[in-house]
């Protein structure tokens, strides 16, 4: 019998660049979830009494800005984002219903239950991004199966969609569209991987703007 999960995640990618987000903790956990608001350009605020080294020397060069002390209600002000990364449930606790009081969108780590979002393992090849869940029943299989795909996906990738975003980017200049139904079908990523591993991205971009307009041209 197939078990269904309670909860349905909707998976989306959110621009936070300038936004601010805040990060409750000071350890090594929360480390890691700064530095991942910090890649995507975010106003980072940190609460916590100590700090861990790193992030103490991110507060110095001001990267983010830190409140050395307890959470408190109202920290939550103005952020569009709560990540609480601490060992006491308690103030976990507090932080997912402030966030909710103010309809921030908040995830406590190693709780789905008190989230409004969890955290999907991922990779980035330039501005690919492959994200895994498993709605947070086996965090330990999704880093499986990214180290995988990581191992799959290598660096060609980033440059192969450097490649289609530039032949896009073109034809929208032109006025031409090209329906998702044309790009699934010229999509030849075997043969255009494979240009791209022999060092010949310009023959791959050729194929690809000839293909594309042969496409137009059937219509």
């Amino acid at each position: 019998m197939k078990r269904l999960h309670p909860l349905a995640y909707y998976p989306v990618f959110l621009s936070i660049r300038g936004k601010r987000c805040v990060v409750i903790g000071g350890g090594l956990v929360a480390l890691r979830k700064v530095r991942a608001l910090l890649d995507c350009g975010a106003k980072v605020t940190v609460v916590s009494p100590t700090l861990h080294p790193d992030l103490a020397h991110l507060a110095e060069v001001g990267r983010i800005s830190p409140i050395r002390r307890e959470f408190k209600r109202g920290d939550l002000a103005g952020s569009i984002i709560a990540i609480a990364a601490t060992d006491e449930r308690l103030i976990n606790q507090k932080v997912s219903d402030e966030a909710r009081d103010r309809g921030v969108l908040v995830n406590v780590v190693d709780s789905s239950e008190q989230s409004d979002f969890i955290i999907p393992s991922f990779f980035r090849r330039g501005d690919l991004t492959v994200a895994v869940s498993t709605a947070g029943m086996s965090p330990a299989l999704a880093r499986k199966i990214r180290t995988k795909l990581e191992g799959l996906l290598g660096e060609e990738f980033a440059l192969l969609l450097s490649i289609i975003g530039d032949v896009r980017s073109g034809f929208r200049q032109q006025g031409i569209g090209v329906a998702a139904d044309a790009w699934q079908e010229v999509l030849d990523l075997d043969l255009l991987i494979g240009l791209v591993q022999e060092g010949r991205p310009e023959e791959a971009r050729d194929i690809l703007r000839a293909r594309l307009e042969a496409h137009q041209g059937e219509k």
